[in-house]
């Protein structure tokens, strides 16, 4: 359980490529001892810097990839080269790329997971620069007194990165779309999701902060709306999924009273969607909420509906605000449970 903030509405961007290059090694000198008093001075050919490095850090003041959309290139600060009388090149100055927590970081070219990057501070280097070369100074013998002879700096590593942001809450709102989602999630935190009276208002994930009494707090993201056949590409299809594999808990909104089919059938089909994207993901723990009990009728269709998928259910409804503070406590309860 820890803090968070809403993800951007402007454009939310939740996958990139980039190409990384590691700054490469300065050259090494050939340089000799030229002062006075000092005759036949020695080698003095000081070392090359070392190159810079990109690094991956995460940063919890972002909370999209958007910031890389259109900067796929990073490279390092080569290492500046080596000069007479000892001096040794200057390091190369490392890149930092800052991404949001909850980034995992691939190699592109073997689909290795480099780092996943769950906490603010969390860092992993994803190309090291070049090591500096060395001056003559390195050469000198007693039968080879004045080596005329330097290494180069070696290059940079260079790599082509994906970064896929999946973000991080404690509990995860899932349903069918026009289940009352964004409404539920703006009356339990301070979120401002787009709400209107037409299917997929929500079109990309949201996250928003529960405070409880006695200084308690979760986080709840909202996740756009599933259809039958989204894990084959239907409707917004599955590209949103991955945001719910962090959490802990599950909450199932279903519309007690939907304008067309059945609740029960509905349940059924973002179930199966859970379990042709991932077997895991559908075992997380669940909590069904019947939403909309503001409605006419609705108290008949919660009958209806837990006799036919029998197990807990809490009715709600996310306008009047009917079971909202039950539902908090609840969630909080099942966060706590899943974290100890």
């Amino acid at each position: 359980m820890h803090d968070g903030a809403p993800v951007s509405k402007a454009l939310f961007v939740d996958e990139a490529e980039i190409v990384v290059t590691g700054g490469a090694g300065g050259n090494g000198c050939v340089a000799f001892r030229r002062e006075k008093f000092v005759p036949n001075g020695g080698p003095s050919g000081g070392d090359g810097g070392r190159g810079g490095s990109v690094v991956c850090q995460a940063d919890a003041s972002y909370n999209t990839l958007q910031h890389l959309a259109g900067h796929h290139h990073w490279a390092a600060e080569r290492g500046a080269h080596g000069m007479g009388k000892n001096r040794h090149g200057r390091a190369g100055e490392d890149v930092v790329i800052r991404v949001p927590p909850g980034t995992i970081v691939r190699d592109a070219d073997h689909g290795t997971v480099l780092r996943d990057l769950t906490g603010p501070g969390d860092r992993v280097c994803v190309a090291a620069g070049g090591r500096g070369g060395r001056g003559n100074v390195h050469f000198k013998s007693a039968t080879h007194q004045a080596p005329r002879q330097a290494e180069s700096g070696e290059p940079g590593r260079q790599r082509r990165l994906r970064l896929e942001l999946k973000l991080i809450a404690d509990a995860g709102l899932i349903g069918k779309p026009n289940a009352g989602k964004s409404t539920l999630i703006s009356r339990l935190s301070a979120a401002h999701p787009k709400i209107a009276a037409y299917p997929f208002t929500t079109l990309t994930p949201c996250l928003g902060i529960v405070e409880l009494r006695g200084y308690r707090r979760f986080v709840l993201a909202d996740i756009p709306g599933l259809i039958e056949g989204a894990h084959g590409g239907a409707g917004l299809g599955d590209a949103f999924l991955r945001h719910v594999e962090r959490t802990r808990v599950l909450v199932h909104v279903l519309d007690v009273c939907p304008p067309a089919g059945d609740a029960a059938d509905d349940y059924r089909a973002v179930r199966e969607e859970l379990e042709q994207y991932s077997p895991a993901l559908a075992t997380k723990d669940e909590i069904v909420v019947a939403n909309k009990m503001d409605l006419t009728g609705s108290e008949a269709a919660l009958e209806r509906l837990r006799a036919e998928l029998g197990g807990p259910m809490l009715a709600v409804s996310a306008v009047t605000g009917q079971g909202l503070e039950a539902l908090g406590e609840e969630m909080f309860r099942r966060v706590r449970e899943a974290w100890t």
